[in-house]
């Protein structure tokens, strides 16, 4: 079975904080991360502005794909 690829979108609406974060704890859950996982996800992200959210959610998403 062929991998799903997780990506996020940052133009439109779509690109609003809360749901890049969404859609990365989204990916995590289906990839049976812990809720200490995402946990730490959510507050790494949260550290910092804007810039710093996509940058750690594109990682992370690497990541999940990579897996």
């Amino acid at each position: 079975m062929a991998k799903k690829k997780y990506s996020i979108t940052t133009a439109g609406p779509r690109g609003n904080a809360f749901n890049i974060m969404g859609e990365v704890t989204r990916a995590m859950r289906n990839e049976g991360k812990t809720p200490e996982e995402i946990e730490a996800y959510t507050n790494e992200a949260m550290a910092s502005d804007y810039s710093n959210l996509v940058y750690i959610s594109k990682t992370k998403m690497n990541e999940l794909n990579k897996e």
